[in-house]
């Protein structure tokens, strides 16, 4: 069985050709599964920054918020004053 040069060249061309097929078909799959990834959906990817963004704002506002009742003024103390020190001050 002898099989000739111009039979392994359609061979060949045949198995190129169904290759680059698929590959097509490789790449419209690919360009449906780019709708919901967020490298290629522009709208997708403002709605994902716009709330990451929201969502930082209130963990900042929220902080801000819990430092400032821990670090709340407590009141007026009470500290005893020297009677010489007094605007009329008393001497011994």
């Amino acid at each position: 069985m002898s099989v000739t040069k111009n039979e392994i060249i359609k061979s060949n061309i045949y198995i190129c050709y169904n290759q680059f097929q698929n590959m097509e078909q490789e790449q419209e799959q690919g360009t449906n599964s780019h709708k919901n990834d967020l490298a290629y959906s522009w709208v997708s990817t403002s709605r994902f920054l716009f709330y990451c963004q929201l969502a930082i704002m209130l963990a900042l506002c929220a902080g801000m918020i819990w430092g400032m009742y821990v670090n709340r003024y407590k009141g007026k103390p009470n500290v005893e004053v020297p009677s010489n020190t007094l605007y009329n001050p008393t001497y011994k």
